[in-house]
C-alpha cells in the first residue's frame, strides 16, 4: 500500500495554522499538522527567566535555527533570533501577552488612501473589515477573549459583545482613565486574550506576575494550544506531529501541490501526500519554504512567479516611554495605589490612530499601550544598566536597581504602528548559513522609513503628556521607531494581480490552486496594533473558503 493521502496538511499550528485545521476537521476533514517545535504540557510552564526566556525553550537558537539579520547600510549579516516568533506547538500564542485589537476599516486600504510609490508599495487588502468582521467574532467566541465592547470609542463596528467580560486591572488604571480625559483623550481598557473567568472547561487567569514570555500554566491564556488544537483533535480527524520540520512542498507535473517533505527529530525523511496543502509557519519561514521548495516551473522558488514571495516583509514600528513614580512623594492614598500587586495595568489609547496634518506625510499613527514593566529581573537589571545611553555598572548600576525596585514606581508605554513595505525589507535564503538539517536560513533584510521615526516621535509625545499629566516625577523617553521581531506580515502578499500578489483573496497560491496560506504573510499592510488576533480571523475566513471549494468538488 502507498502512503495514505491526507485531506489536507497543515505546516504550524499557532494562529495561523490552528484555525484551519480545526474548522476543516470538524467538517470531516482528516488533517495532519505539522509542528517544527516540541509540544509543551502545563508542568513545563513554569516562571524561570533564564530556563524560559534566555535558552531555547519557545525560539530555537541560533546554532540550529539561525535567521540572518542584515540591517539597512551593513554590509554583511548575523546569525540572530529576531524575526522568530516561537517553534512549539501553539506557536507564538502560546507566550503572548494577548493584547487583542481589530484592525481598523482603514488598515485595508492604505494604497486607497495614501497612495502607492516605489519607495513605499502599499496595496489595499482584497477583502475590507466589512468582510472579516464575522471571523473576528468567531476567532474570539473559539480562543476566549475577554473584553467589553464599546470601551474604546474609536473600536470599528462590531455583531456582538465579547465572550467574557473584561479581565480585572490595577487601580492605578484610573490615573491614565482621568489623565487622558483631563486632555480630551480617551483610554479604554483592552481587550485580553485571557479568560476572566472559565470558560469552556478551561480555568480561569491567576493574575501571576508572568503572562507575556512565559506559557500558561492555568490554561487561561487562550493560545491555539489551549483551546485549538485540543478542539481540532477531539474531532477525531485531526493528528499533530510535533517536531516535525517541513523543508519541501513537492508539486505534480499538473501544477498541484501533491504533499510536503520533513524531518523528525532523529533527522529522517517523510513524505506526507495531501490533496491541499496550507503553509502557517510565520510570515518569514512560510517565505523560506516556498523559496526552498524550487521546481523546474518555478526556478525562484514555489508560487513565486510574481517575484514577490519573501518581498514586502512587514513588522510592526515600536516605540517606548515610562513615568517614574516616587513613593516618598506620594500621598497616603496613591502611595496604597501604586503599591497593590495587580499584573495588568490594561489601558490603550487609539485617538492617534490618524496622525494631525504635517506630522509625516502619511498621517497613519497607531496605539499607545499603557502597563507595568515586565517583572522579568535579568531583562530589567539589563535595561537599567543602558539607561540614558551609557553603560552603568557597580554601584551606580545597584542604585538604580535599589530605586527601581524599592524607592520607585514605574508605569510605561509601547506603540504598534504601520511598518510600511519597502523595497530594502524583504526576507530571501543565506547563501553561506545553514540550519542543523542542512538547509539554507531565512535572510532578513532590514530598512526603516523615515515615516516611521516621525510617527514614532509623535506618539512618544503623545504618550509622555499622559504620564505626566497622571502624576509622574520623572518621565523617561524609550526607543523611538524601533521595530519588534515577533509581529511579522507581507512576505505572500495577498491581492486580485497575479502580476504583484502571491496569494489571491481567499489565500489560496495564484500559481498552485491547492496550496493556501494563512499567516501573516498573507497581509498587504501590517496596521496599527497588534496583529494576532487578524491572523487568527483570516485562517478561520480561509478555512470557510476551501470548505466552499471542497463542497464544490475542486480537491478530489
Amino acid at each position: 500500500m502507498g502512503d495514505p493521502v491526507h485531506d489536507a496538511v497543515v505546516v504550524g499550528s499557532g494562529a495561523g495554522g490552528a484555525p484551519v485545521a480545526l474548522a476543516l476537521a470538524r467538517e470531516g476533514f482528516s488533517v495532519l499538522v505539522l509542528e517544527k517545535g516540541r509540544r509543551y504540557s502545563s508542568d513545563q510552564f513554569v516562571h524561570d527567566e533564564i530556563a524560559t526566556v534566555r535558552r531555547d525553550f519557545f525560539v530555537p537558537s541560533v546554532a540550529d535555527d539561525p535567521h540572518v539579520l542584515v540591517r539597512e547600510g551593513e554590509p554583511k549579516g548575523n546569525r540572530s533570533t529576531f524575526g522568530w516568533i516561537a517553534t512549539c506547538v501553539g506557536g507564538g500564542t502560546v507566550h503572548m501577552a494577548g493584547h487583542f485589537y481589530r484592525l481598523h476599516p482603514v488598515d485595508f486600504r492604505m494604497a486607497s488612501e495614501f497612495g502607492r510609490s516605489r519607495e513605499i508599495p502599499l496595496a489595499d487588502w482584497p477583502l475590507r473589515y466589512e468582510d472579516l468582521e464575522p471571523w473576528y467574532a468567531l476567532a474570539e467566541r473559539e480562543i476566549g477573549v475577554a473584553g467589553s465592547a464599546g470601551a474604546n470609542p474609536f473600536d470599528p463596528p462590531r455583531s456582538g459583545e465579547y465572550p467574557l467580560p473584561p479581565v480585572e486591572t490595577h487601580p492605578a488604571g484610573a490615573w491614565i482613565d482621568d489623565a487622558c480625559a483631563a486632555l480630551g483623550l480617551h483610554a479604554f481598557r483592552e481587550a485580553r486574550a485571557i479568560l476572566s473567568r472559565p470558560y469552556r472547561e478551561r480555568a480561569a487567569c491567576l493574575y501571576c506576575d508572568f503572562c507575556g514570555s512565559y506559557g500558561c500554566e492555568a490554561g487561561a491564556k487562550s493560545s491555539t494550544l489551549s483551546s485549538l488544537v485540543p478542539d481540532a483533535e477531539a474531532t477525531g480527524k485531526c493528528k499533530v506531529v510535533e517536531r516535525a520540520a517541513v523543508f519541501r512542498i513537492e508539486v505534480a507535473p499538473d501544477g498541484r501541490a501533491t504533499g510536503c517533505l520533513y524531518r523528525d527529530a532523529r533527522g529522517e525523511t517523510h513524505r506526507i501526500r495531501a490533496r491541499i496543502v496550507v503553509l502557517a509557519c510565520s510570515a518569514i519561514e512560510t517565505a523560506r519554504l516556498l523559496l526552498l521548495s524550487k521546481t523546474p516551473a518555478f526556478p525562484d522558488g514555489l508560487a513565486n512567479s510574481s517575484g514577490q514571495v519573501g518581498r514586502n516583509l512587514q513588522f510592526s514600528s515600536f516605540t517606548t516611554g515610562s513615568g517614574v513614580f516616587e513613593l516618598a512623594s506620594l500621598d497616603d492614598a496613591r502611595r496604597d495605589t501604586i503599591l497593590e500587586r495587580h499584573p495588568f495595568l490594561g489601558r490603550s489609547v487609539q485617538d492617534f490612530y490618524r496622525l494631525p496634518p504635517g506630522v509625516s506625510d502619511l498621517d497613519k499613527g497607531g496605539t499607545l499601550r499603557f502597563g507595568f514593566p515586565h517583572p522579568n529581573p535579568i531583562f530589567r537589571a539589563i535595561q537599567l544598566a543602558h539607561r540614558g545611553g551609557w553603560l552603568a555598572w557597580g554601584m551606580e548600576l545597584k542604585e538604580r536597581m535599589e530605586e527601581h525596585w524599592h524607592r520607585t514606581r514605574t508605569i510605561e508605554f509601547e506603540t504598534f504602528a504601520d511598518f510600511l513595505p519597502n523595497p530594502g525589507t524583504y526576507v530571501d535564503l543565506d547563501p553561506d548559513t545553514n540550519d542543523a538539517r542542512g538547509e539554507p536560513a531565512a535572510r532578513i533584510h532590514l530598512a526603516v522609513p523615515e515615516h516611521h521615526a516621525r510617527a514614532g516621535r509623535f506618539l512618544q509625545e503623545k504618550g509622555l503628556e499622559i504620564l505626566d499629566k497622571a502624576g509622574a516625577h520623572r518621565l523617561d523617553r524609550g526607543e523611538t521607531a524601533g521595530t519588534t521581531g515577533h509581529l511579522v506580515h507581507g512576505t505572500c502578499r495577498a491581492g486580485t494581480d497575479p502580476r504583484d500578489s502571491v496569494l489571491d483573496p481567499e489565500g489560496r497560491a495564484h500559481d498552485v490552486p491547492n496550496l493556501y496560506v494563512t499567516d501573516g504573510a498573507y497581509f498587504p499592510t501590517a496596521g496599527g496594533v497588534a496583529t494576532t488576533l487578524t491572523i487568527l480571523a483570516n485562517s478561520f475566513r480561509i478555512a470557510d473558503r476551501i470548505l466552499e471549494r471542497a463542497r464544490r468538488g475542486d480537491f478530489r
